[in-house]
């Protein structure tokens, strides 16, 4: 590897597209991280909690992706998983699945926050949807959280006026609002 001298801290922190053996740490970011994430949305029992379950699944994705322009990121720390993302055409029925992508996922480890790993990943996923042709990316935020909301209108995205109601565990009970924000990409 080597040693940069000249990027200072920032030489040991990067994003790049994961690859299968990234699997079982991008499983534990998300054991850890969705607890936090959806406390106040889901029942602790429906969250995963078994890291080996959740990553044969990321290994499946990462292995056949589902079209090429599905890609998962992930931000590290030196040789360390801290966060991933995923980006995708948009699938939204008024989006155009050519010109639209969306970035469907920013998780960080609860631990890794604040250390401009979301921003960076932020970043790269722009910049892959950019390089995947789109001209404009989509996400999906629940109405009620402020902060990812904020995150993500610091970086220049916008509500787009469209917004969704999500039934998360399929009973009817637990439904989430959401609301769509975009940015034109270059």
């Amino acid at each position: 590897m080597g040693h940069d001298h000249s990027g200072g801290p920032t030489a040991d922190v990067s994003v790049r597209v994961a690859w299968a053996d990234d699997a079982d740490a991008i499983a534990a970011v998300q054991v850890r991280a969705w607890p936090e994430m959806y406390a106040d949305l889901l029942p602790a029992d429906v969250l995963p909690t078994d890291v080996d379950v959740v990553a044969a699944q990321w290994r499946q994705v990462l292995a056949r992706p589902a079209d090429a322009r599905h890609r998962v990121l992930v931000a590290l720390e030196r040789n360390r998983v801290t966060g991933f993302a995923l980006t995708s055409p948009a699938d939204d029925p008024d989006c155009d699945p050519i010109a639209d992508g969306e970035l469907s996922e920013v998780t960080l480890d609860p631990t890794e926050r604040g250390k401009g790993h979301g921003s960076r990943l932020l970043q790269a996923a722009v910049d892959t949807l950019a390089a995947d042709r789109f001209t404009r990316a989509v996400t999906w935020v629940n109405a009620g959280d402020d902060g990812l909301r904020t995150f993500f209108t610091d970086a220049g995205w916008a509500p787009d006026t469209a917004h969704r109601e999500l039934d998360l565990d399929g009973s009817g009970t637990t439904r989430v609002k959401q609301v769509r924000l975009h940015t034109a990409i270059a």
